[in-house]
């Protein structure tokens, strides 16, 4: 009998050890996750509270918003001229460069593609370009690629695109630019993606800590 008192005592003191261990490892977790949980807030208020410096009188001009998922980064927007013609552009937004201290980006960089169809032509003109912003200077881009694709049925990996863009004679370089601006390629326009793919990041993030508070305060 007291052989079984001693094993039952044992195995008490033993349970009520692994009870300690584990209560005292709830309660640091249930202050870990509270912590977490105001810092989630804390970003949540300040992105709310943030409002973007860039200048809000861009508008899309003729052009139309086609494409703008909420759960993908990139937009993509279409026009079609009285002539025929086709311009469809995709852009997205690359690096946002931040000054010390500064709840806004210094400067923005945005990847769009242009592309331009002729009527009753299965080729197109792409042209890949950068766009920048800095401050308060006004948006510009650059060329960074013209390609001549004659057919998107028939595009292999090997297919000859055109020479790099940086190894054309700067005269055709500057006619390519005020061709893809005589479409409408301009400041207005490029001030609108920027605020735009800004707001769509900004709107994709807080909903993302939205997702994340409410996962780690589900047993809360």
């Amino acid at each position: 009998m007291q052989r079984v008192r001693n094993v039952l005592l044992k195995s008490s003191k033993g349970i009520l050890q692994r009870h300690r261990r584990f209560s005292s490892q709830q309660v640091k977790m249930a202050v870990q996750d509270l912590d977490l949980i105001k810092i989630l807030q804390s970003e949540i208020n300040h992105e709310l509270s943030s409002k973007s410096k860039i200048d809000e009188s861009g508008s899309l001009g003729d052009f139309v918003l086609e494409w703008d998922s909420p759960i993908t980064r990139d937009v993509v927007l279409r026009k079609k001229s009285e002539s025929g013609e086709e311009v469809a552009i995709s852009a997205l937004l690359g690096r946002q460069i931040f000054e010390a201290n500064s709840k806004f980006p210094s400067a923005t960089d945005i990847k769009m593609k242009v592309c331009i169809k002729k009527p009753g032509l299965g080729s197109i003109l792409q042209f890949d370009c950068g766009v920048s912003s800095g401050g308060e200077d006004t948006s510009g881009f650059n060329v960074q690629n013209a390609y001549y694709i004659q057919s998107t049925s028939c595009l292999s990996s090997s297919s000859y695109r055109g020479p790099l863009f940086r190894d054309l004679d700067p005269r055709l370089q500057d006619e390519l630019k005020r061709y893809l601006e005589a479409r409408g390629i301009g400041e207005s326009l490029l001030n609108f993606l920027i605020l735009h793919l800004q707001k769509k990041e900004k709107g994709q993030y807080v909903n993302w800590l939205h997702k994340l508070e409410s996962a780690v305060g589900q047993n809360e």
